[in-house]
């Protein structure tokens, strides 16, 4: 690397995105507004309210098919 070029990395963090993939879902107009007054009344992200619903409810399908 050239020396003009003298980065300092001690601050650098994890990629926080990493392993995480953008999917598009089509979601009825009522669902929709659910899940997003939902998570302002928990102060979250849609996103990260929808992931912790779907995680829910794959450990309960777990759990039934054991």
């Amino acid at each position: 690397m050239l020396p003009e070029y003298d980065f300092d990395y001690s601050q650098a963090q994890p990629n926080r995105f990493a392993g995480r993939r953008a999917v598009a879902v089509t979601l009825r107009a009522d669902v929709l507004a659910y899940l997003e007054a939902r998570a302002a009344a928990k102060g979250l992200p849609l996103d990260e309210m929808v992931n912790d619903m779907l995680k829910k409810d794959i450990e309960l399908i777990e759990v039934v098919a054991r």
